[in-house]
């Protein structure tokens, strides 16, 4: 049983703990190596200032930055602390360490009542922020990786500095003097101290005749091409990057650590608020006094040197507008190529949807094919399932699920990137590993016996031990259109072939008739299992396989050289024609078998919702077809029969479903009631809400279809300036269902400071922003705590037009209840980034006013709707 347990937790590879990769002793090693291959590498991404606090006289420098209580300031970790946990990297399998810049930088920006901990807020691009400790301590940090046989990647920004300067009250893009005003830092200073980013004052004329910045303010339409690439993102002051001063300047900063701390790549931040054109210049310029960061990286060995940018964009199922948006900064202008990488947004979004919110399989089908057509080389581009600017996978989706999103990129091309703590199981965005940092609990997080931490270490195992995964080519062999279940995929290179298969559904699955595309005898050696290690497999004489799969469970299997029996290939049940297409509701269908044998009817792979049937005297049977969760008329289903007994599938039949729904509410609500249960709360004052007003509920609809829900919020506006994935920014829904006969579930509603209204208990709860929809139940939820994940989750549709968004939601996402009379949903509105957003006194750019974010709700407008009970 403990055995059973532990492979449960931590998966099963065909490997003992003892042939586990031992960390190389420390050792200092050179400042200069050369570049590995870059496909073959597992990155680790920490934040410095949460990860390790390894030398405690830095972390206050006076300036009321450091306060590990408060999310916005200085934990204190630092590059010492990196160094002396680099046993724990390495033994988790990590082969490169990405940190976030450590560059000097603004500690602290009164505008945004916000810290600079996280290092994107330069004053000095050249110099290493005293938080973070000496240019010494990061050229040993550089030193004792290489000596590991490890590399370095540095965070670098391009686009900006800190917030030193604004137009906060008035522009006039003629002339740029006009409402500009300089922020001064915690040391009065109002400039960044490195020359010629200095040349800040535009009423200055020198500085305006050198040009640095783009005299520019905040970015308010991020769809806007001239906004993205000219405009401050965030008020950050942006650099002129068209200008050749800038650009030496920055080349020169950046051939600085490459020269001084060793470092073998980087990761530029917002890449996509920079001109394409900058990066030719950037890798490949030939001045002699400061080339390009390509050409100092070959002098020092490094011929491989890894650039990658951020591309912040996230595309919906099967588009891919985004992703060639991101190749475009990986191609060529001007007859230089451009960056070699950018990190994978539209793989991680998908990833997140199939495996945390329970969306169709088909969609990350669909993902891995555009990926491998959009992209020349996805091997080099970093992939990832959470990082530092995206919520936490677990914050809304499982355990389970987030072992399967490890797996699929750790068997998929691309560079596997892995976010500090993931491995630890945190949910926090950016809560610390030390014991004295921000949500910390108090205790160090370094646990490498931890269950997620063997699971990882075993699953890095699994790619850097067989190539196949991260130099081979993938092929989608199975995918589930209609909902989670199963995927499968074959990994192809040179040397070897590899079978990859899920079940992303928390239901058993079937996978049936997979064509293997492989010759009958071939065996397939079960290597790897997040649950259990599968069984050996042989291809039969028919060249397809029907293997059921377990909830959650991830497999891997390498085609063997060894050769297996062929079995004859069993004939399968018999599945007649259903007599039509398209149905509106419940259907029958008929078929064939032995005598009285016993049968499943499986419906999109659900095994575990199968219908069981035993075939009559004559081998006949009938029944019917349940067409509950069966939402989207678009959706093609899939019908097959199984039999146990055969371990046989009979071929699929294809249907559609366009079930009608009734509309049992529409109720208006109050215009102008978002001010706050009390009436005092304001909107945060950044002009991205201002007259806007996302979370004023004007009215609601809700529509039934059996035990499936629609539920319509109509607003004051709905705005998309950030470019959500999901259709629409600066408000958050949180929508609560009180089921009919229910005494279960909760009262509290989480991280809201509030609870239900009329003594009222909620059972399913979901909460959406432009990023994120994730739908929990009341299972272990309290006032902070969100309760289980659930899958599957929502559909959402937004109708700019009508100012509405459409939340759909099958019966099993509400636990399948016989119907919905007398359902009872309670519906909030805030804002959401990483948590809900702050509410304080007064309202700044970014926090709400009017209240105490400690104690008040954090709820802006709010209306309780009630079925009908008959």
């Amino acid at each position: 049983m403990l055995a059973v347990g532990i492979a449960l937790l931590t998966g099963c590879v065909a490997r003992t703990g003892a042939d586990r990769p031992a960390p190389s002793p420390p050792s200092d090693g050179p400042l200069h190596v050369a570049s590995p291959d870059w496909r073959d590498q597992v990155i680790y991404f920490a934040m410095i200032d949460r990860f390790d606090d390894g030398d405690p006289g830095n972390n206050d420098q006076g300036a009321g930055e450091f306060d590990p209580a408060d999310g916005a300031r200085y934990s204190g970790g630092d590059l010492a602390g990196l160094r002396r946990r680099l046993d724990y990297i390495q033994a988790l399998g990590a082969t490169t360490l990405w940190i976030t810049p450590p560059v000097a930088h603004r500690w602290w920006d009164p505008a945004a009542r916000y810290g600079g901990y996280h290092g994107y807020w330069a004053e000095h691009f050249a110099e290493v922020d005293r938080h973070f400790g000496t240019l010494r301590d990061y050229q040993q940090l550089s030193r004792e990786l290489h000596g590991r046989g490890m590399y370095l990647v540095q965070d670098i920004v391009v686009n900006h500095t800190g917030n030193f300067f604004s137009y906060r009250d008035a522009w006039n893009p003629g002339d740029p003097l006009s409402g500009f005003a300089l922020q001064a830092d915690h040391r009065g200073r109002t400039a960044p101290s490195q020359s010629p980013f200095d040349l800040n004052d535009v009423r200055q004329p020198g500085h305006r005749v050198a040009d640095i910045y783009h005299w520019t303010p905040a970015i308010t339409d991020y769809r806007d091409p001239q906004q993205e690439q000219r405009f401050q993102l965030a008020d950050l002051d942006d650099l002129n990057t068209e200008n050749p001063r800038v650009r030496a300047a920055l080349r020169q900063s950046y051939n600085h650590w490459i020269e001084q701390a060793g470092v073998d790549g980087y990761r530029v931040d917002t890449a996509f608020y920079v001109p394409r054109e900058f990066f030719g210049d950037f890798l490949h310029a030939d001045d002699p006094r400061h080339p390009g960061i390509l050409r100092t990286a070959a002098a020092s060995g490094r011929k491989q040197f890894h650039v990658f940018g951020e591309g912040f964009g996230i595309d919906r199922a099967y588009e891919d507008t985004q992703a060639r948006k991101i190749d475009a900064y990986m191609g060529e202008t001007g007859g230089r190529k451009l960056m070699p990488g950018m990190i994978n947004f539209p793989l991680y979004g998908t990833l997140g949807d199939v495996f945390a919110r329970g969306r169709p399989t088909a969609e990350l089908g669909y993902r891995i094919r555009s990926m491998m057509r959009v992209h020349a080389a996805p091997a080099l581009m970093p992939t990832f399932v959470d990082n530092h600017d995206v919520d936490r996978f677990l914050a809304g989706g499982s355990e389970p699920g987030l072992r399967q999103a490890l797996l699929a990129i750790l068997t998929l091309p691309g560079i596997p990137t892995i976010y500090y703590a993931t491995e630890q199981g945190f949910t926090g965005q950016r809560a610390a590993m030390f014991r004295n940092g921000h949500q910390s609990g108090g205790r160090d997080h370094f646990d490498s016996d931890s269950k997620p931490f063997r699971f990882l270490q075993e699953a890095i195992a699994l790619r850097r031990t067989h190539r196949v995964f991260s130099r081979g080519t993938p092929t989608v062999l199975s995918e589930n259109p209609a909902s989670g279940g199963v995927l499968a995929y074959r990994m192809q290179s040179t040397e070897a072939t590899a079978l990859v298969v899920f079940n992303s559904a928390d239901h058993d699955a079937l996978l049936d008739g997979l064509d293997l595309q492989l010759s009958p005898g071939t065996r397939l050696a079960g290597v790897f299992g997040i649950q259990a290690r599968p069984a050996d497999l042989v291809v039969p004489a028919d060249g397809r396989i029907s293997i059921p799969l377990a909830a959650r469970e991830g497999w891997v299997w390498l085609v063997s050289a060894d050769r297996g029996a062929i079995a004859p290939a069993a004939a399968a049940p018999e599945l007649h024609p259903l007599g039509a297409e398209e149905f509106r509701d419940d259907f029958s269908a008929s078929g064939s078998a032995l005598p009285n044998e016993v049968l499943r009817l499986v419906v999109d792979g659900d095994l575990s919702s199968a219908h069981r049937i035993t075939a009559d005297s004559n081998g006949h049977w009938r029944a019917m077809i349940d067409t509950g969760n069966m939402i989207d008329p678009a959706i093609e289903h899939r019908l097959v029969v199984w039999s146990e007994s055969r371990q046989q599938a009979s071929p699929s039949r294809p249907f559609k479903v366009h079930r009608s729904w009734q509309q049992l509410i529409d109720q208006l609500d109050p215009g102008d009631d978002d001010h706050g249960p009390g009436g005092h709360y304001q909107y945060p004052s950044d002009s991205g809400w201002g007259v806007h007003k996302q979370l004023d509920i004007r009215r609601l609809r809700v529509f039934t279809s059996g035990a499936a829900l629609r539920v319509e919020l109509f607003m004051h506006d709905i705005t998309d300036v950030w470019n959500p994935s999901l259709g629409f920014d600066h408000v958050a829904f949180s929508l609560f269902f009180s089921l009919p006969g229910r005494t279960d579930g909760a009262q509290a509603l989480p991280q809201q400071n509030a609870r239900m209204p009329e003594d009222l208990r909620w059972q399913y709860r979901l909460r959406s922003h432009g990023w994120s929809n994730a739908m929990f139940s009341a299972a272990g939820a309290d006032a902070s705590q969100d309760g289980a994940v659930v899958t599957p989750g929502a559909r959402i549709e937004v109708d700019r037009g009508q100012r509405m968004v459409r939340f759909t939601l099958p019966a099993a996402a509400l636990g399948a209840p016989p119907d919905l009379r007398g359902l009872r949903i309670y519906a909030t509105t805030w804002d959401y980034d990483g948590g809900y957003k702050a509410l304080r006194p007064q309202a700044d750019a970014h926090s709400f006013g009017g209240g105490d974010g400690a104690r008040d709700p954090l709820i802006m407008d709010d209306a309780l709707i009630s079925l009908p009970a008959r």
